[in-house]
C-alpha cells in the first residue's frame, strides 16, 4: 500500500483555530452555561477551536427566534425576486470564501480537501439554483365547470424548518436543505453534528452578509439532546434530516406523534452490478470510486459489488491489484487518494465490521484492517481499503451499512438473480449498473427499487436532479425543482363570483 508523505506545514491557521459563537436571532452568542467542546482534526489527532456546548435552552430560544422571523418577519412576505437576491448574493460569498470553507472542513472530518473544494463549487451552484427556483414556486388555476365558481392554489411557505445535518459532507448536506428552505420562505434552525460544527458557523456567518434577515437563520451547537430538543419543539414546522436510519427512524416516531411532516435522507447498502459485457477498466474504477471515495463514508456507497460468474475471478483480481497502489495519507496533500476516518467511534465501528467478515470466512482480497504504524500516516485514524470476495448476501457485512472503506463482492448469474440480489435489502437509496447491452440496463432501472440508478459510471450528482430514496432510506425529495416544493404547502381556494346561497331557503 502507497502512503504519502505527512504535511510539514501548520494545519490549523490561527484564524480557524478560534472561540466560535452559535446564532440565535442575528445574535452571536455563547451557550448559557458557558462551556464548549473542540473539534478534533482526524489525521493529526490534535483538537482546535472552541464551540458552544448548548442544550434544550438554546434550541427553545432558536426555534422561538425562527418563531418570530416567520409569523411577524419579512422574509416570508418578501417577493420571490427579492429572496433570490439574497441567496445570489450569498452564492458569490460563498465562492470567495471557498478555499476556507473547503479546509475547515478538511480539518473537521479527514475528507480530502480536493473534495471538500469541489464540494464547495457545488454548494454555490446549489445556492444560486434555489435562488432561481424561488421565482418558480407557483399555483394553478383549476376549471371545475361549476359555474360562478374561480378555483385556484396556492404554495405557501411551510414555516420553521428544523436541519439536522451529519459529519460526512457537513456543507454540503446543510446545502440540499438550507437553501431551498430559504427559497419557499421557510425560516431555519440548523443544528450541525458535534464532530463537524465549524464550518457550518462559518458558512452562517456569510448568510448574515448576503443580506438574510435577523432570526431566519440560527445555529446551536452541541450533542444529541439538542437535536432532540428540536425535534419535539412544538414551534417546528417541518424536520429535515440526513444520517442513520436508525436515527431517522426515532425521528419519524416522534414527529408522528406531533404530525409534523419530515424529509429523512438516510442509510444505503447499494448495489453496484457489473455484467460481463461491461467495460471492465472502466467497471473496476467506477467500482472502487464508487466505495472508496471519501474512504467510504458516503451515503451512497456502492458497497454491495455484484460481478457476473463468467468474469468474476479477473474482475475481483483487477479491483485487488487497482487498491493495493491507492495511496493513503494526509487529507490536504492533492497526491493522497484515501484519507482518514472522521472520528473514533466510526473508526472502531468499521473495525468491528471487518472482524465480521474475518469471522465468516469470507475471502479476503485487499485491506483488511489498520494499517501499521508509518510514520507518513501521522496519528491518524486509518483503515486499508478493503475488498471481500464470496460474501454471503444475508451476512452483516452484507445488509448493515459500514460507512467505511469495506467492499463486499457477491457472484450472480444473469439478470434475474442481479435484480434478486440487488433488491435483497432494506435500504434502496442508490445502486449501479455496468453494461453495454442497453436493453439490460433499462430493465434494471426498472426493476431496481433505490431512488437513484446509475448506468456506467457512479456518484454523478448535480443540483437540477432529485435525490432521495426508497424503502428504509428515506423520505422525501432533496435536489431539483422537488426540493424548494418540499418547504411548502398547498391551498386550495374556492372564490364564489355570483352563485345563489340556498340554505335555510
Amino acid at each position: 500500500m502507497n502512503r504519502t508523505m505527512h504535511s510539514t506545514t501548520l494545519r490549523v491557521p490561527e484564524s480557524l483555530n478560534r472561540e466560535y459563537r452559535i446564532l440565535i436571532g442575528g445574535e452571536w452568542k455563547g451557550s448559557q452555561s458557558g462551556e464548549f467542546f473542540t473539534i478534533h482534526d482526524p489525521f493529526s489527532r490534535e483538537d482546535w477551536g472552541k464551540v458552544p456546548l448548548c442544550g434544550p435552552a438554546e434550541a427553545d430560544q432558536a426555534v422561538t427566534a425562527a418563531r418570530r422571523a416567520f409569523d411577524e418577519g419579512e422574509w416570508p412576505k418578501l417577493p420571490p425576486a427579492g429572496r433570490a437576491k439574497v441567496l445570489r448574493k450569498f452564492a458569490d460569498l460563498i465562492r470567495e470564501n471557498a478555499d476556507e470553507l473547503a479546509l475547515m472542513q478538511t480539518l473537521e472530518n479527514g475528507k480530502l480537501l480536493k473534495e471538500t473544494r469541489g464540494g464547495i463549487d457545488f454548494l454555490a451552484q446549489q445556492c444560486e439554483y434555489s435562488g432561481a427556483l424561488a421565482e418558480t414556486v407557483q399555483g394553478a388555476t383549476i376549471n371545475t365547470g361549476i359555474p360562478n365558481l374561480f378555483t385556484y392554489t396556492l404554495r405557501q411557505p411551510l414555516g420553521v424548518v428544523a436541519a439536522i445535518t451529519p459529519w460526512n459532507s457537513p456543507l454540503g448536506l446543510l446545502g440540499f436543505k438550507l437553501f431551498p428552505a430559504l427559497a419557499a420562505g421557510c425560516t431555519v434552525v440548523v443544528k450541525p453534528s458535534e464532530f463537524t460544527p465549524a464550518s457550518t458557523l462559518r458558512l452562517l456567518e456569510l448568510s448574515e452578509a448576503a443580506g438574510i434577515p435577523t432570526g431566519v437563520v440560527n445555529v446551536v451547537t452541541g450533542m444529541g439532546d439538542v437535536g432532540a430538543a428540536l425535534v419535539d419543539h412544538p414551534g417546528v414546522d417541518k424536520i429535515v434530516f440526513t444520517g442513520a436510519t436508525q436515527t431517522g427512524a426515532k425521528i419519524a416516531a416522534a414527529a408522528g406523534q406531533r404530525l409534523v411532516p419530515t424529509s429523512l435522507e438516510l442509510g444505503g447498502k447499494s448495489p453496484n452490478i457489473v455484467f460481463s459485457d461491461a467495460d471492465l477498466k472502466q467497471a473496476v474504477h467506477g467500482v472502487l470510486g464508487g466505495i472508496f471515495v471519501a474512504s467510504g463514508q458516503t451515503c451512497v456507497a456502492g458497497s454491495r459489488v455484484l460481478v457476473e460468474k463468467s468474469i468474476y475471478d479477473d474482475f475481483l483480481d483487477r479491483m485487488a491489484q487497482v487498491t493495493a497502489g491507492l495511496k493513503l495519507g494526509d487529507p490536504l496533500d492533492p497526491e493522497t487518494q484515501l484519507g482518514p476516518i472522521a472520528n473514533q467511534p466510526q473508526f472502531e465501528k468499521i473495525i468491528k465490521s471487518i472482524a465480521s467478515g474475518h469471522e465468516a470466512g469470507f475471502r479476503l482480497l485487499a485491506g483488511g484492517g489498520a494499517p501499521s504504524a508509518d510514520p507518513a500516516l501521522g496519528s491518524g485514524l486509518f483503515i486499508e481499503p478493503t475488498i471481500f470476495g464470496d460474501v454471503d448476501n444475508a451476512s452483516s457485512l452484507a445488509t448493515e451499512e459500514i460507512f467505511g472503506p469495506v467492499a463486499s463482492v457477491i457472484p450472480f448469474e444473469g439478470v434475474d438473480e442481479a435484480l434478486a440480489i440487488g433488491n435483497d435489502t432494506r435500504f434502496g437509496l442508490a445502486s449501479g449498473v455496468w453494461t453495454q447491452n442497453m436493453s439490460r440496463a433499462q430493465r434494471v432501472i426498472r426493476d431496481l427499487r433505490a431512488g437513484t440508478v446509475w448506468v456506467n459510471t457512479y456518484r454523478a450528482a448535480h443540483h437540477y436532479v432529485p435525490f432521495a430514496g426508497h424503502k428504509q432510506s428515506g423520505l422525501g425529495r432533496e435536489l431539483g425543482v422537488e426540493a424548494v416544493e418540499e418547504f411548502t404547502e398547498i391551498k386550495s381556494v374556492w372564490h364564489d363570483f355570483g352563485s345563489p346561497q340556498l340554505f335555510g331557503r
